[in-house]
């Protein structure tokens, strides 16, 4: 299957709740994070900053990876994004702002 598709992690705020979800579907997912269109976890909690992502061409590939990351510990975690983004910025601005990745 081609395309692109994400793993990521949102977090509630600075050293808050974490959580890892894989989508190819970036932007338009998260969004539907911050509008707690689900009445989930990530609602409940308050989890929709985008601290990180990492993009795969092959959804078996990012399945995998996001399936070993819930498993690994937080400190394992937060390791990820402490060297490009420290002050855990929500990353989802600068994605709206560069538009629609090109095809």
């Amino acid at each position: 299957m081609g395309g692109s598709h994400f793993v990521y992690i949102l977090a509630s705020g600075r050293y808050g709740t974490l959580y890892i979800g894989v989508t190819s579907d970036l932007v338009g997912r998260v969004w539907e994070h911050k509008e707690k269109v689900f009445r989930g976890f990530t609602a409940k909690y308050g989890v929709d900053k985008l601290v990180w992502f990492e993009e795969y061409g092959d959804i078996s590939e990012a399945i995998w990876r996001e399936k070993k990351l819930k498993k690994w510990k937080r400190a394992w975690k937060l390791d990820l994004f402490r060297d490009t983004n420290p002050d855990w910025h929500d990353l989802y601005p600068s994605l709206v702002a560069a538009g629609p990745p090109v095809r």
